[in-house]
Parts: structure tokens; C-alpha cells; sequence
């Protein structure tokens, strides 16, 4: 399995940001089950799911505090790796 992420440490909290297709973040069971499958991968860690729409405007989903510091930052700006996992 291949996905793209970024794991941050900012403010004395690390988190991990996953990149998932828009449909996730409108529905909460994906939202819960995604996050789920991910954990496993960043254990002990927050994750927030990000989805960008045609535009490339991207949406977060996640720990109020985190998303509301992403949602100043342009995502060029994170540090964004290919994760190859089995």
C-alpha cells in the first residue's frame, strides 16, 4: 500500500497528516475507519485526514487545535512523503 503524508512536530505536538480522496471526509464512518487503518502506522500519534477539492484548496479533518493551525499554513509548506507500507 502506498499513500502520502507528513508527520509534523509543531508547538510540542506531533501529528500526522494523511492525504484521502474528498467522498472520506463526507462520511463518518469512512472518517472513523480511515483514521483506523492509519493508526496503526503513527501509533500514539493525532491524525488528520486532508482532502483537496478540483482547485487544490485542501480540507482538513481532525483535532480542532491542529486543523485550525494547518488551516494557516499553506500546504506547500508541508513536508510531504510517499509512505510504502505492507
Amino acid at each position: 500500500m502506498q499513500f502520502e503524508g507528513a508527520v509534523i512536530r509543531e508547538q510540542g505536538i506531533t501529528f500526522a497528516i494523511i492525504v484521502v480522496k474528498p467522498y472520506v471526509l463526507n462520511n463518518t464512518t469512512e472518517i472513523s475507519s480511515t483514521r483506523s487503518a492509519f493508526q496503526r502506522f503513527f501509533p500514539g500519534v493525532p491524525i488528520v485526514l486532508m482532502a483537496q477539492d478540483n482547485r487544490g484548496v485542501p480540507t482538513y479533518q481532525g483535532r480542532k487545535d491542529i486543523v485550525q493551525f494547518l488551516s494557516h499554513i499553506s500546504p506547500s509548506r508541508i513536508p510531504w512523503k510517499k509512505y510504502s507500507v505492507n
